[in-house]
C-alpha cells in the first residue's frame, strides 16, 4: 500500500507506446468504466469505496492517465473484472488512445481466474527478455533523485521551484544507451539464489523479515552506472545502528522527563481502514476454495453519487475481446464472461468470519508499540515502594 513517489515520476517520463502495463492494485475509478452493477452484485461489500472514489490505487490511477497503455492489467481484489477506459485528447492532432483493463479472481475451483489474449507482436523478435533502453535511459537520468532518508522528498515539479521538472529522455540519450550494450539488448540469466527454498516440514509462518542485497541488482546498477537503492537503505540502516547505540542512554534519560515509552502514540496505527479492504483475500494457511458470493445488489444512493475523476471521460465502448455489459443490462454479451460461471453466485462470508489480511495486532490494538525496558527497573521499582510507603 506504499509506492515510493520516485517510482511513479519516472514511470511518467516514458514518452514511448506501452501495450502492458500491470500493477497489483487496481487503478482507481477503472470501475466506473466498466460493469460496475455486476461488480457490486459480486463485492458488495465494495460499494461504500465505488461510490465515494476511494477503491484502488491514486498512484496507479496517476500513471493510467499518464501512459495511456494499451492492456492494463491488474490482481488483488479476487474478482474478474474488464473495463474500457477512452482517454482524453490533449489536442486535435493527437490520436484517441484507449486502454483494455482486466482482473481476474484467484486461482480456486470454480472461480474466474484464467483469460487468454491475442497481443499483437513482432513474429521475427526473439524469445529472450530484453532490455528497454528508453528506460534505462530515464534511470540514469533520475539517479540524482534517489533518496533513502525518512524525510519527506518531494519529485521535481514545474512550479518555481526547481530549475528541472521535465526527465524524459532524448533519442540521442537512448541511442548511448544502445551503444553502450553494443546493441544487445537480451537480459542475462544471471539469477542467484538469495533465500532458503520454503521447506513444508519446517513451517516459519512468524519469520521476521531480512533486508538483502539482491546480486541481480547490484550487477545491474554496476553495469549502467545507478545507485543500488537497497544498499544504500542497508548502508543507512547500518549507519542509524551505531548512533542508536551512541544516543540509547540520552534516550532512556528522556524518557523518564517525557513519559514512559508504553503510552500508546496519538496517532492511529490501525491500518483496518485503508482502501480495498478484501474479506476475500488469499491467506497463506487457506484450504477452503468456494468462497461465497453475494447476489444482493443495492442501486446507489441518490445523496451520494459516485465521484467521477475531472480526469476520466465517461466512455464505455467495450472492445470485442474484453466486452461486458453496461451497469442496466441484465444480462452479458461476451461469451467469455458466460463461459466463467458468473451466473454461479452463492452467499459471501462476512467480515466477522474470517480475518483481514492487513489487520494485526491484539484485541486492543497497542501490538505495534515498541516496549522498551529500563536496565535498573529494579532500582525504579524499589524508589516507588519507598515512596509509597
Amino acid at each position: 500500500y506504499h509506492v515510493r513517489n520516485i517510482e511513479v515520476f519516472k514511470l511518467k517520463q516514458l514518452k514511448r507506446p506501452i501495450d502492458i502495463f500491470m500493477s497489483h492494485d487496481w487503478p482507481r475509478s477503472i470501475y466506473h468504466y466498466g460493469n460496475k452493477k455486476q461488480l457490486l452484485k459480486m463485492k458488495s461489500f465494495f460499494r461504500q469505496e465505488v461510490e465515494s472514489n476511494t477503491l484502488g490505487s491514486p498512484a496507479a490511477s496517476e500513471l493510467l492517465q499518464h501512459l495511456k497503455p494499451t492492456y492494463w492489467f491488474s490482481a488483488h481484489l479476487h474478482v474478474k473484472f474488464a473495463a474500457f477506459m477512452q482517454h482524453q485528447t490533449n489536442s486535435k492532432e493527437e490520436l484517441p488512445k484507449a486502454t483494455k483493463f482486466l482482473a481476474l479472481d484467484k486461482c480456486l475451483p470454480h472461480r474466474d481466474f484464467l483469460q487468454i489474449i491475442d497481443i499483437e507482436h513482432d513474429p521475427s523478435a526473439g524469445d529472450s527478455l530484453e532490455y528497454d533502453a528508453e528506460w534505462i535511459a530515464v534511470l540514469k537520468a533520475t539517479n540524482s533523485l534517489i533518496n533513502v532518508t525518512q524525510s519527506s522528498w518531494n519529485m521535481p515539479e514545474k512550479n518555481g521551484l526547481h530549475a528541472k521538472w521535465d526527465y524524459s529522455v532524448t533519442e540521442e540519450a537512448i541511442k548511448e544507451v544502445l551503444e553502450e550494450l553494443n546493441h544487445n539488448l537480451k537480459i542475462p540469466c544471471n539469477f542467484t539464489l538469495t533465500a532458503a527454498c520454503y521447506d513444508p516440514s519446517k513451517p516459519q509462518k512468524h519469520m521476521e523479515p531480512v533486508h538483502s542485497i539482491n546480486p541481480q541488482t547490484t550487477e545491474f546498477c554496476a553495469q549502467f552506472g545507478l545507485t543500488d537503492i537497497n544498499d544504500r537503505i542497508q548502508q543507512a540502516k547500518e549507519e542509524g545502528s551505531v548512533r542508536g547505540e551512541y544516543e540509547e542512554e540520552e534516550e532512556e534519560e528522556e524518557m523518564d522527563s517525557t513519559g514512559s515509552a508504553e503510552e500508546p502514540s496519538e496517532y492511529n496505527t490501525d491500518n483496518s481502514g485503508l482502501s480495498s479492504i478484501n474479506p476475500d483475500e488469499i491467506m497463506l494457511d487457506e484450504e477452503g476454495g468456494d468462497e461465497d458470493l453475494s447476489t444482493c445488489s443495492v442501486d446507489p444512493s441518490p445523496d451520494h453519487p459516485p465521484d467521477f475523476s475531472a480526469s476520466f471521460s465517461d466512455i464505455r465502448i467495450m472492445p470485442d475481446s474484453m466486452a461486458v455489459s453496461s451497469d442496466d443490462a441484465m444480462d452479458s454479451t461476451n461469451e467469455e464472461l458466460e463461459k466463467s460461471g458468473v451466473s454461479k453466485q452463492v452467499e459471501e462470508k462476512s467480515l466477522s468470519e474470517r480475518p483481514l489480511k492487513r489487520i494485526g495486532g491484539n484485541e486492543n490494538g497497542n501490538s505495534g508499540i515498541k516496549k522498551i525496558k529500563r536496565r535498573n527497573q529494579a532500582i525504579y521499582a524499589a524508589e516507588d515502594e519507598d515512596k509509597t510507603e
